[in-house]
């Protein structure tokens, strides 16, 4: 598989990434995944040889280009964070495969989170404190019965049952983001059973924001946004800090 070829516009980056939101301390950039020859050969530039590798493996074009386009603004959001040359930047992962920072060898404190859906990309980073982001175009699903058994809680569950019409499939998206942003940002994925925890209502029901606790780490606290639009579906999960004694701060009901 051959490179694009290599942009000569300086400013082609304006033509990919740009600002979302603000959530407390977690900016959220958007990333434009619609395919576009000049954006895709820059950020094929800003990867480097390990990154080139993992973009050949995909087998389809949409795929490499996903990748290729959020990791390069991904780089280039990190390096304006961490005060550092592209070159000097690498990633890690944990043990349950979340990537970290790393910067001439030694890991960076910074938290960040990466997320992308059909056209739309979602970066989130933040100084400190597990981050989580999602985002998901609105597409039918066979499965959507099935994946609302098995991954929602009862409470989620009745407010689906009543949801009229295509309204379903909306609140369908906008609870599963919060979910999946949640689990991104505890970061053991789909590990841990989806059910075992609700969203809360005020968020299910129109809130934009909410603090969150899971049931199984009362201790821990996490700023639960929606950060959806008319496109797509999206949620942001930020841990809160904590206090001396390792209760997190916040108005955690």
């Amino acid at each position: 598989m051959r490179p694009p070829r290599p942009s000569t516009s300086a400013s082609v980056a304006e033509y990919w990434w740009r600002p979302f939101r603000r959530i407390g301390e977690a900016a959220v950039t958007y990333v434009d995944l619609s395919p576009h020859a000049a954006s895709e050969a820059d950020a094929f530039r800003r990867l480097d040889t390990g990154e080139h590798s993992r973009w050949r493996r995909f087998q389809h074009a949409g795929p490499r280009r996903r990748f290729a386009l959020c990791r390069a603004a991904l780089r280039a959001l990190l390096c304006d964070h961490l005060g550092c040359a592209n070159g000097e930047l690498a990633f890690a992962a944990t043990s349950y495969g979340k990537p970290f920072a790393v910067v001439d060898g030694t890991p960076a404190t910074i938290s960040f989170n990466v997320s992308h859906g059909g056209r739309h990309g979602l970066i989130a980073v933040a100084p400190k404190g597990r981050l989580g982001v999602d985002v998901e175009e609105r597409a039918a699903r066979r499965d959507l019965d099935g994946l609302i058994d098995t991954a929602f809680a009862p409470g989620e569950q009745a407010d689906l049952a009543t949801a009229p019409g295509s309204h379903k499939l909306h609140m369908f998206y906008h609870i599963w983001t919060m979910k999946e942003a949640l689990l991104k940002a505890l970061g053991t994925g789909l590990a841990r059973d989806m059910s075992g925890f609700e969203i809360p209502a005020d968020l299910r029901r129109g809130e934009t924001t909410d603090p969150f606790r899971f049931p199984w780490m009362p201790d821990i606290g996490w700023r639960l946004a929606d950060l959806g639009n008319e496109e797509f579906a999206a949620a942001l999960a930020h841990e809160l800090p904590q206090d001396h004694e390792g209760v997190s701060r916040g108005p955690v009901a």
